[in-house]
């Protein structure tokens, strides 16, 4: 299974708070619907009645859901079953099994755990397993450690491993590749620079938690004009009738991988100048 995502700029909404749900939809490409961390216990009820009274478009919506083996999980489902929506975003998940339990849906699975971490491989081959993501607050705590970032807002060496392993593991198997939420939401530059290394990185979108983040991770995935062209030269010029296997274009050595990612930049949005 493939498909995922709709476009790069992902958001985050809490469940019990409907009366957000427009604006993110109008926002983001595609809207999580959260019932797991951004929802107090409490208020997971009132969330999961949400789901059923909401008109976003399915097609636009993944619902995060609380771990196997929780309390919180089987009400999760139980409520996505009697909405319209069937792709769910899987909390913590720590094996292929786990995803493989969400039968009749597609799954986003999250690696945020050390467990989850180490089976990354194992979780994206799953059939149901449209593509993943990582997480890293919680990874830390799993760890037994207090903060995923430097004081300068780099991330701690652990996390740069996850963040890896979690897009290799995913490219491995043909899904998808989600990078995780920037938690400074003031800090729009930082912002940029993150989206930007995920992009040429090759995840294949961005989650936010503020609508405000949405219109940076979608510059960040878009190209310029001048990139654009560029791509398309290197293209052309290797359909030409004599250009074969490595040549040169302005000096510069081009073979297969790099027409690759000539063309994969081609596939991406054009940011106006």
């Amino acid at each position: 299974m493939s498909e995922l995502p709709a476009g790069p700029a992902w958001l985050f909404c809490p469940a019990d708070r409907a009366e957000r749900f427009g604006k993110a939809a109008d926002a983001a490409d595609v809207v999580i619907l959260d019932l797991e961390d951004g929802v107090a216990a409490a208020a997971r009820p009132a969330a999961r009645r949400n789901l059923l009274a909401t008109e976003l478009d399915p097609g636009r919506v993944v619902v995060r859901i609380n771990p196997v083996g929780t309390g919180e999980h089987e009400p999760d489902l139980d409520a996505v079953w009697r909405s319209p929506f069937r792709t769910v975003m899987l909390a913590k998940t720590e094996s292929g099994a786990q995803v493989d339990s969400l039968a009749g849906l597609t799954v986003v699975a999250l690696c945020e755990t050390p467990l989850g971490v180490l089976n990354a491989s194992e979780i994206a081959a799953s059939p149901l397993c449209a593509g993943l993501m990582w997480g890293a607050e919680d990874l830390l705590a799993g760890l037994g450690g207090s903060s995923s970032r430097h004081p300068d807002g780099r991330y701690r060496d652990v996390a740069v491993h996850t963040r890896s392993t979690t897009l290799i593991a995913a490219s491995a198997s043909g899904k998808a590749a989600l990078d995780s939420v920037y938690l400074d939401i003031a800090d729009l530059p930082g912002l940029a620079v993150e989206a930007a290394d995920a992009a040429e990185s090759g995840f294949s979108a961005k989650v936010s938690i503020h609508p405000r983040q949405v219109e940076v991770v979608r510059r960040a995935y878009s190209i310029s004009p001048e990139r654009r062209a560029r791509a398309q030269r290197i293209v052309d010029a290797a359909s030409e009738a004599d250009a074969h296997g490595v040549f040169a274009l302005d000096g510069q050595m081009v073979d297969e991988p790099v027409l690759r990612q000539a063309r994969l930049l081609l596939a991406r949005t054009v940011l106006a100048p």
